[in-house]
C-alpha cells in the first residue's frame, strides 16, 4: 500500500498514544489552564495521580473538578521563593514525573517577592528551586517548557544584569526565561548523568498554542497581533500540549527538546526539535546554574547542603 501522507498523519503521535499511567504520580505546575491543564488533564485520564501546582487554590480546584481521573490540588506561587519551599517541604512520596509549565509572558516590568525580574524569577528562578527541592523524590524526569522565542531578545542571558534593569522589554525578558529554560534542562541533564541517576532532564515547547498567557502581553498592539493569530494560526491548548505529554512519557534521551513538527515548529504532531546555539552552550549553561544557586539559595538537589540564605536584589 501506498506510503500516502494521510497514512503517515495515522502514525503521528497524540494523546491517544499515551501509556498507561497507572500507578504515577506527576506534578503540573500552572495546571489550572492552557497547555498546563490540557496536560494535566491527560495525564489523569491515562491513569496518572496529578497535582495541580497553582497560584490560586480555588483555580485550581474547579480545574481538576473538570477533570476525568486522580488528582489533588496544592498551593504553589512560583513568584515567591518562600512558596517554593513550602511546596516541596511538604512533599513527602515518590514523584515519577515533574513538569515545569508554568509561566507568564510579555508582562510589564516587575518584581518577585524576592525582587528578581518577573518573567526571570518566575519562569526560570522559580522552576529552577523547585526542581532541585524535589529532585530528591523524582524517579522518572522533569519536563520543562520552553518557547521558540527562546531564539529572541539578545539572543543571550545577560548575567551582567539578568533583571535587566534600565534594558527591559517585555520581549527581551521572556525571551531570556525561555533561554534559561533550556540551559538549566542541559546544566540539570549534565548532573543527573554525573551522579549516575536514572533520573531524565528534558524541555518542550508547544509551539503557537491559543491560551489565555498572550492576553497579559505589556503592549495592547501585540495582545491585538496576538488575538489575531490565535484565531487564525494558532493550535489549540491540547495540541499544545503534545510536545510536553511527549517528553514526559516517550523514552528520549536526557536534555532532548520536543516541539511541533510542522511548519516552523508553529504546530503539528510532537517531534523533536533544535534550539538556537546559546541555548547549547554548556558552559553559559554552568555559569546560569551557579547564578541560579546564589540568587534562590537553593544548591544541586543530589548534593548537601540543600539550602542557604537567599540573595535578594
Amino acid at each position: 500500500m501506498a506510503d500516502t501522507s494521510e497514512a503517515r498523519g495515522a502514525r503521528q503521535w497524540n494523546v491517544d498514544r499515551l501509556p498507561d499511567l497507572s500507578g504515577r504520580t506527576a506534578v503540573v505546575t500552572g495546571a489550572n489552564s492552557g497547555i498546563g491543564f490540557a496536560a494535566a488533564s491527560a495525564l489523569a485520564r491515562a491513569g496518572a495521580h496529578v497535582v495541580f501546582a497553582v497560584r490560586d487554590p480555588a483555580r485550581g480546584a474547579a480545574a481538576a473538578g473538570r477533570v476525568s481521573g486522580s488528582t489533588e490540588v496544592r498551593r504553589l506561587d512560583l513568584a515567591d521563593l518562600d512558596s517554593v519551599r513550602e511546596f516541596a517541604a511538604g512533599w513527602d512520596r515518590p514523584l515519577d514525573l515533574l513538569v515545569n509549565n508554568a509561566g507568564v509572558m510579555m508582562l510589564p516590568e516587575g518584581r518577585t517577592k524576592q525582587g528578581f525580574e518577573t518573567q526571570f524569577g518566575t519562569n526560570h528562578l522559580g522552576h529552577f528551586a523547585l526542581t532541585n527541592l524535589l529532585l530528591p523524590h523524582v524517579t522518572d524526569r522533569v519536563v520543562t517548557v520552553s518557547s521558540g522565542l527562546h531564539r529572541g531578545g539578545d539572543g543571550r542571558i545577560s548575567f551582567d544584569d539578568v533583571n535587566l534593569r534600565g534594558r527591559y522589554t517585555p520581549t527581551r525578558a521572556y525571551a531570556q526565561s525561555k533561554l534559561a529554560n533550556l540551559l538549566f534542562t542541559l546544566e540539570l541533564q549534565r548532573r543527573l548523568a554525573e551522579a549516575g541517576s536514572g533520573v531524565r532532564a528534558l524541555a518542550a515547547h508547544p509551539g503557537y498554542a491559543a491560551t489565555n498567557l498572550q492576553s497579559h502581553a505589556a503592549s495592547p498592539l501585540a495582545r491585538l497581533f496576538m488575538g489575531v493569530g490565535n484565531k487564525v494560526f494558532a493550535q489549540d491548548d491540547k495540541g499544545g500540549a503534545l510536545p510536553t505529554l511527549y517528553a514526559a512519557t516517550v523514552d528520549l534521551p536526557g536534555a532532548s527538546y520536543v516541539g511541533p513538527g510542522g511548519l516552523g515548529e508553529m504546530r503539528g504532531a510532537p517531534a523533536l526539535v533544535g534550539r538556537s546555539a546559546a541555548a547549547s552552550d554548556p558552559v553559559a549553561a554552568r555559569r546560569l546554574w551557579t547564578l541560579s544557586e546564589e540568587l534562590t539559595g537553593v544548591d544541586w538537589g543530589l548534593g548537601a547542603p540543600a539550602t542557604r540564605d537567599v540573595d535578594t536584589v
